[in-house]
Order: structure tokens, then sequence, then C-alpha cells
């Protein structure tokens, strides 16, 4: 089958690879009718997200039909239509049981202190083969499948699979309450669904910021007043609108590849402070292979965490959905703990998330379609990731689907 296969930071193929088949009695194999590009595969790409073993398909999005299941896999059948969380989950530790799904204690093979196990993802996570492929070994699949409803599309189910779940949670942890005010850094997939998801809890006024006017424009249609940060100072810019206060809340969408501003009055501290970013975008990622502008780490590894501190308001509550490797170590925690900030972070525990959000859409009240930019075949994925990575205009949510080779 051909699937999308990392072969080295800054190089990835589309191979002909073996089908995947059940391993352990508690195993799918699911046929994929849909994938995904995320800004997480990016990250191993560019460097910035380190243990990657070459061979390991990417991509942690699927949307499938059930070919085969376990023996122990009671609650489904072949040919049922099924979404597939990101976050491996076995369904049974305590931490399931709490809704910790993605703190596990059985998924990773590496052992209950290991942290989340994902599809797709680098060794430290399992490794599993991800879904950027014609079929996947899923594992647990009693806990790792969610049947789709009828009325649910593909490219609707899709979206389900990490990135809505991922901005609920993000906003779920942020505390928010009716009438909140609330910034979200990042207006990528993750950060548009931030937006929603805060309305959606009872958000009075929702910032978006970002640098792409594309991306910035689909936060206004979702009801966000933005901010360009390459146009007008964030932080300055927050201050004034709330008359000083800042923001209740914040959610860091974007983690460890952001950038700092490259123009307007922010741009002046990000050159008074050149060395010490050059010092951590080093320390982040100390090994890169870019080809022309593509696979570039982001060269401003915290900005958004200090951003967001800055922009909170005191006793206000930070929520971190952006993903930072353990080699991330710099923080302003003087000033969190200063102003007496909450902070919350973490993976996704998406099994919680996908049945509540499936009924959202199944019922109309959200449409996630609206920032599926792009549905590319298979065939295409290797395109569609350096346009995906590049952030060109419009390239903001990239469906692949795996039966099309063509």
């Amino acid at each position: 089958m051909k699937a999308v296969v990392f072969h080295g930071i800054g190089d990835i193929r589309l191979d002909d690879v073996e089908e995947p088949r059940i391993e352990k009695p508690t195993d799918a194999i699911v046929k994929l009718s849909a994938s995904a590009i995320c800004g997480t595969d990016l990250h191993m790409i560019r460097g910035t997200m380190p243990g990657m073993k070459p061979g390991t398909i990417l991509g942690h999005e699927g949307v499938g039909y059930i070919e085969a299941l376990g023996d122990d896999v009671r609650n489904f059948n072949v040919g049922d239509r099924v979404v597939i969380p990101s976050t491996i989950a076995c369904g049974n530790c305590v931490y399931c049981r709490d809704g910790y799904h993605s703190q596990c204690n059985d998924a990773n093979p590496n052992g209950p202190s290991a942290g989340t196990a994902f599809f797709g993802g680098p060794a430290q996570t399992g490794p599993f083969h991800g879904m950027q492929a014609e079929k996947v070994r899923v594992p647990f699949a009693h806990a790792g499948l969610v049947k789709i409803p009828d009325g649910v599309t593909d490219e609707q189910a899709i979206l389900i699979s990490d990135i809505f779940p991922t901005g609920y949670f993000g906003a779920e942890l942020a505390e928010i309450k009716p009438g909140d005010t609330v910034a979200v850094f990042g207006c990528g997939p993750v950060g548009l669904f931030a937006i929603v998801s805060a309305k959606l809890l009872g958000a009075g006024r929702v910032f978006a910021i970002d640098c792409h006017e594309d991306r910035l424009e689909l936060a206004r249609t979702q009801g966000a007043e933005i901010i360009n940060f390459d146009q007008e100072d964030p932080v300055k810019t927050i201050q004034r609108l709330t008359n000083g206060i800042g923001v209740d809340r914040a959610i860091d969408a974007v983690g460890v590849d952001a950038v700092h501003a490259h123009a307007g009055p922010a741009a002046k501290q990000a050159t008074a402070q050149k060395a010490e970013l050059k010092r951590e975008t080093k320390e982040t990622a100390p090994k890169t292979n870019p080809d022309g502008d593509n696979w570039v780490p982001g060269d401003a590894p915290t900005q958004v965490l200090t951003w967001a501190v800055e922009a909170l308001a005191k006793a206000g509550t930070l929520s971190i959905i952006g993903v930072y490797p353990q080699q991330v170590r710099t923080f302003p925690i003087g000033m969190a703990m200063n102003k007496n900030l909450t902070l919350k972070m973490g993976n996704c525990n998406h099994r919680k998330y996908i049945p509540r959000l499936l009924e959202l859409v199944r019922t109309g009240e959200v449409d996630p379609t609206a920032i599926l930019s792009h549905v590319e075949p298979m065939s295409g994925a290797l395109d569609a990731y350096r346009n995906f990575d590049l952030r060109k205009p419009g390239w903001v949510k990239v469906e692949l689907e795996p039966n099309q080779l063509q």
C-alpha cells in the first residue's frame, strides 16, 4: 500500500509499504477514506520534535471503514464507518476511566511513565505507524474507534479526529466562563477551533493573534477580533482594547514553531532579543535540514508563551495546547507567579471529546468544514505538505484521500 513515510529530518517520501495486520486481539484494521496533514507533523519534519524513527508512517488523523477485528473487539462490526482518535488509549486504566486518555498507563509500550502514545509519532510515543496511508492498525480498538453517525460526512469527521477536540480541550483548560475575554494565539486549524470552542463555552470577546491575513480573516468569520502581530504590538493592542485590564483567559495554539514579529512595532523587541532567540532556536532544534524555504523551524520558540503571560489579566488562566518537546525549558515563570496566573496544559484526551463533538456536527450546531481549505489525493501528499509548511495563502487545513492515488 502507499503511505507517507518519515526517512529523516527534512526527508519524507510516498512509499510502498506492507499492509498492517491484526497483532493483538484488541486490534482493528481500518481502511482509510480520509486522513489529514497537521502542524504536529511539521514539528517532526522540521526537527523541533526529536526521536522520529526512519520508516515511520506519518499522520494521526483518520476516518475509514473497519476491515478486520481482533477477537476481543466486541462493540463494532466489520464495515462500520469510524473516526480514529489521534491519541491511543486502552480504555481500562485509571487515567482512561477518569478521562485522561492521553496519559493512558498501558497504551505506550515504553511504560506507564512515558506519557502520550499517538499515531505517527516519535519513538517515545510508541512508536505507532500513522494514518497517511491506505490502511492502519488501531490498538485497543474497543476504545480507539468511534462510530460516525449518519449525516456526518468524511470531511466533517476527519476534523474531529484531532483538531476540533484539541481546540475544545484548550478552551476547557482555559476555564472559560460566560462573558470572559479570551486571547487565542495562533489561527491555524487548532487555533480556529479554539475560537469556535471559546464561543461555545460562552466567551464574551475573543481576540485572535496571528500574522497571516487569510487565517485572521477566517478567525474574523468565527466572531473573533483580529490582531496582526506584524502590524501592531499584540500585547499593547490587547491592553488598549481592554482598558488596561488584559484578557481573562489565553490559549497558546502555536507551540514550539512560533515566530517573532518581523515587521511593525513588535519587531523592535525581537531585534533587542536576537541573541537570546538564536540560543533558544538552536537549543530547540539542534538538527535541521531545510530545503529552500521548506522545513524551517520557528525563530522564536517561546514567543507565544511570553506574549500570553503579558496579555493576561491578574488571576487569569493560560491554556497551552501548542506542542512543546522536552528540550524547551524557557518560560516567564516570574511574571506568571507575580500575576497569580493559573497554568494548564497538555495533550488532548481525544476519546473523551469526540462523541460530544460528533453530536454537535450531526445536529448542525457546528460545521467544522469551514476551515477545510484543500482535499488532495494521496499521490499529491508531498506537494501538499510543502504548501502547508510554507503557510501559503489559503492553505489552512489539508485532507488527504488515501484511496485516491492518481
